[in-house]
């Protein structure tokens, strides 16, 4: 198949990126780098300072190219997005309601603070990808994506009638629904753990830390509708593994961090699920092809080769100066890359 692009990825920062890059470079030719470090990548100049690092730390030998990505603040400037729209390999802005995940604190407080910003990227073709969750305290987490859709997503969108947007890591029958009914200008990612498992996994025989993300884990009836969606063949629907490693000290504590590491074993997890569905043949397009469509990219040409030939996860990998779980620890993978 030709050479997987990941949607929506996490690489952290210092030796943690180090330590990570190259499980997500082994396999996949360009992926979407999120900007919430600590501080946020909030300006092109920082942007293409963290693009350098990352490509600095890469292993000898790799191709692999970052696209960046700037984290939207209340303080963001429409003359920023005007640079942006201008940089090679910066791909867009990434929405962050504050307080709704990992280093989101910064993120935005309220959407008329950042209209301008919104009508500059609308202008320039800048596309806004979200993390789609409210979070107000009143709401039901399980029910903060389809909320999230309901009271902001769709007035922003009827609002700013081109604003090319990416609803990231969809987990529910409702924001399948959005999109299939929604323009072409609206896409979305689809993670490997939200098609593998259901919120039940979270308290199999106990508290699972590992398996705690956000958007959080859904249930059974919404999980078989993102497997539905990306065995679909809609270009509407691409591959973002969300990878979030987390050091194992930060996610078992009485107040774990929500993430799940899965690019050790990424493209093969999701070639588990479309095998499981019968749905091999159009596992190529939704993880090579759809991403760089609808980013206007030119397409991959390289390849790599997937083989049926069972392997183990090792129970940790190196994260840093500590060490990150990663997902199924211990389990055997099914897939392999060549």
């Amino acid at each position: 198949m030709i050479r997987p692009d990941d949607g929506h990825l996490h690489l952290r920062d210092g030796a943690a990126m180090a330590s990570v890059v190259g499980a997500t470079a082994r396999v996949f030719e360009r992926a979407i780098v999120m900007p919430n470090l600590k501080p946020p990548i909030t300006t092109v100049a920082q942007a293409l300072d963290y693009k350098q690092k990352i490509l600095s730390s890469l292993p000898e030998n790799t191709h692999f190219k970052p696209l960046m990505t700037l984290y939207l603040t209340d303080e963001t400037s429409p003359e920023e997005i005007e640079k942006l729209a201008q940089t090679k390999d910066l791909i867009g802005v990434k929405l962050y309601p504050a307080g709704a995940t990992t280093n989101s604190n910064a993120g935005v407080t309220d959407l008329r603070k950042v209209w301008d910003v919104l009508e500059t990227m609308q202008r320039c073709n800048v596309p806004l990808l979200i993390h789609g969750e409210v979070t107000t305290q009143g709401v039901d987490i399980f029910d903060r994506e389809y909320m999230f859709i309901r009271h902001i997503l769709d007035p922003l969108l009827e609002n700013l009638s081109t604003l090319k947007v990416v609803l990231e890591h969809i987990t529910t029958q409702e924001a399948v629904d959005f999109i299939n009914n929604g323009e072409d200008r609206l896409g979305a990612t689809i993670t490997a753990h939200h098609l593998l498992w259901n919120r039940n996994s979270i308290f199999q025989n106990g508290i699972r830390p590992h398996f705690y993300c956000l958007p959080i884990l859904k249930r059974e009836e919404h999980r078989l509708a993102l497997v539905e969606a990306a065995i679909s063949g809609s270009p509407r629907f691409f591959l973002g593994t969300d990878s979030a490693p987390h050091a194992q000290s930060a996610k078992e504590n009485s107040c774990g961090c929500a993430g799940m590491y899965t690019a050790p074993a990424a493209l093969e997890l999701y070639a588990e699920i479309f095998e499981h569905y019968q749905a091999l043949d159009k596992l190529e397009a939704f993880a090579s092809f759809y991403m760089a469509d609808f980013y206007g990219l030119p397409r991959n040409t390289k390849q790599i080769t997937l083989i049926k030939q069972a392997w183990q996860m090792p129970d940790k990998c190196a994260l840093g100066e500590e060490v990150v779980i990663p997902v199924r620890a211990g389990e055997m993978i099914q897939w392999q890359i060549e």
